[in-house]
């Protein structure tokens, strides 16, 4: 309503009770457009404490990243995005409840996935039955699409790839043996089980295959009955707690393997500093490095935002988290809503490249479209050393 004819109505009323009338329906347009731009409510449980504390944090950042970055760029449908994230403190239980926290009570409008393959089992069964999408960039089992969902996309290659890169190169450099220890969970076994079919393709064999419970054996006592050969690599499936304890024990025997390789450890930015002396030559498998070279369109933008918001250099871990976040912004603005539905089948049938690289997954939502690399430290620093047509630098072992 205009001022002109706010006035005139005004002098035709006559009155005070309609003069203050009018008062209020002209000062409430303004109103009602700050309504239009109530920010858009994003839920998430994520490890902040606990085991999985290190990845966990790290995804953490990733999302506020990506939420920053939305922002600076006018927000989702013309509204700013607010995270609400809450700490798991690594506990299926507590992530269960958080879930359902937020679903139930808080009725955010979105949600972003926790860490890990068995938390995020968990709490996709609360995510798919109240029809949320989750786009996890955290999680890797295969487990998580084997049971017809519909709600849920990864964006990590899965656990079963995670070694190829690794047992492509101890092949080729004549390294015949592999040791394979992993923790008793589903990530690691899938990982484990992995590394297993893809030595005996490539002609490796696997000379020792242990599982372990990690709150019953420590990797002190498990060592104790492995022992390694002149031509034997190991590869060893843990969460970051136990890598660390791994690499410890492994540091006080006599007969080292030839090569290590180690799931997720490797990748966290500090793994050289908390690893001391024994980081020196370890691979890792990863999903995403924080190599400007890699010519993924935003790479280098996004590096930069990472590093000027945290003072840190990003993980794999939270270039995930900000792919994630990609996805449904592209998903939401494409579809101009909200609807979980819409999301869904917009998602499903989406082929696009994020920071991290490809975003494809099958009618199930299970990644298909992204590779893993493979990465050593050398002289202190992450190296990319498979595939050899991104490499860094190249590989290096022990000389016999």
């Amino acid at each position: 309503m205009g001022k002109s004819l706010y006035f005139k109505m005004a002098g035709l009323c006559g009155s005070s009770f309609y003069h203050l009338l009018f008062i209020l329906i002209f000062l409430a347009v303004p109103i009602l457009s700050a309504d239009a731009q109530e920010p858009i409510k994003i839920g998430a449980g994520l490890s902040l404490s606990g085991k999985y504390e290190e990845p966990g944090n790290m995804i953490k950042k990733g999302y506020q990243v990506w939420a920053q970055e939305t922002n600076r760029n006018g927000g989702l449908l013309g509204r700013p995005v607010e995270l609400h994230i809450i700490d798991d403190r690594s506990s299926i239980g507590e992530a269960r409840r958080i879930y359902r926290h937020l679903i139930e009570e808080e009725q955010v409008d979105l949600l972003l996935a926790p860490y890990g393959t068995p938390i995020t089992l968990a709490v996709s069964e609360i995510t798919e039955s109240a029809g949320y999408v989750l786009v996890s960039g955290g999680a890797s089992g295969t487990e998580i699409w084997d049971r017809g969902y519909k709600y849920v996309f990864g964006v990590y290659s899965t656990a079963d790839r995670f070694f190829i890169g690794f047992i492509d190169l101890i092949a080729r450099k004549g390294i015949q043996n592999v040791t394979i220890l992993h923790e008793d969970n589903p990530f690691n076994n899938e990982a484990a089980l992995g590394a297993v079919e893809w030595a005996e393709k490539m002609g490796v064999s696997v000379d020792q295959w242990v599982g372990y419970n990690p709150d019953i054996t420590s990797p002190a006592q498990l060592l104790k009955g492995v022992s390694f050969s002149d031509d034997e690599a190991l590869i060893l499936c843990t969460y970051p707690e136990e890598g660390y304890a791994f690499l410890q024990a492994l540091s006080t025997k006599e007969q080292q393997p030839s090569a290590i390789c180690m799931t997720i450890t490797p990748i966290h930015p500090l793994f050289s500093y908390k690893a001391g002396a024994m980081a020196e030559g370890v691979f890792g498998p990863s999903q995403w490095e924080p190599e400007e070279r890699i010519p993924y369109p935003g790479t280098r933008e996004f590096i930069r935002a990472f590093r000027n918001f945290t003072q840190m250099t990003p993980s794999y871990h939270a270039g995930s988290a900000y792919a994630a976040g990609q996805v449904l912004s592209r998903a939401i603005e494409a579809t101009q809503g909200l609807d979980h539905s819409k999301l869904r089948d917009y998602i499903t049938a989406m082929d696009t490249v994020t920071v991290i690289g490809r975003f494809k997954v099958d009618m199930y939502g299970k990644q298909i479209g992204h590779n893993t690399l493979l990465i050593q430290w050398q002289d202190g620093k992450k190296e990319v050393v498979y595939p050899l047509s991104m490499h860094t630098a190249k590989p290096r072992f022990p000389v016999k």
